[in-house]
């Protein structure tokens, strides 16, 4: 990395960004961070792929657990695997490959983590990167991601509200959606609460109302 990106922020903060804001912060804000079963066989999945490794075959060069930054973006982090594919003019073509535990489905905030490492790969190589892939560990397929114009903009955006957020230094308060169900951080955040906030706010108003003396 960089020596100037050392107070960048995660590339996964992303993909938690756009999961949930209020989970961002927790993590990035609060350090708050609990395992579970997801988040495990995500790890394990990273694992086998994240230690830096260079490999060779016909027309592709391999480079796993490479580091990337990004001045404009203020992000930095890690690729599992960057493929440099040999284009007939001889000059190589970065192919960024992410890992994900899930079976083969599009999800925008990996689309988008992926798509913040084209930009990082881009900016450190000078060269353009416009595909990369998203290697699924439990259907052990691939779905290809064309980085267009739609999907920078919106990375570019996720990215400044990211900055934003973490320049705060607030906690988002509790929505509860259905995604909550599989979050390992729903015993931390609460996220019940929420739905109660109504009936708690009437009973906190009725506990401190002070009643006015009548005169007969």
């Amino acid at each position: 990395m960089d020596p100037s990106d050392r107070d960048a922020i995660p590339l996964s903060a992303l993909n938690q960004l756009l999961f949930c804001e209020r989970r961002c912060a927790l993590i990035h804000l609060e350090g708050v961070f609990v395992e579970n079963r997801y988040t495990l066989e995500g790890r394990f999945a990273h694992d086998r792929v994240d230690e830096p490794e260079l490999e060779s075959r016909p027309g592709v060069r391999i480079v796993r657990g490479l580091r990337l930054f990004s001045h404009r973006l203020g992000l930095s982090g890690r690729a599992d695997v960057v493929e440099f594919h040999t284009l007939a003019d001889g000059r190589e073509r970065p192919h960024p490959v992410d890992y994900k535990r899930g079976r083969r489905r599009r999800w925008d905030n990996d689309d988008v983590q992926l798509c913040a490492q084209a930009l990082c790969l881009e900016e450190m190589t000078g060269l353009d990167v416009p595909e990369g892939s998203i290697f699924h560990v439990r259907s052990r397929r691939r779905r290809a991601v064309a980085f267009d114009a739609q999907l920078r903009r919106e990375t570019q955006t996720f990215s400044e509200r990211l900055h934003a957020l973490i320049a705060a230094s607030r906690i988002p308060p509790p929505i509860l959606r259905p995604r909550c169900d599989g979050c390992s951080l729903r015993a931390v955040c609460m996220p019940e609460l929420s739905a109660q906030a109504p009936a708690l706010d009437a009973a906190s108003a009725a506990l401190f109302t002070v009643e006015e003396d009548v005169e007969s």
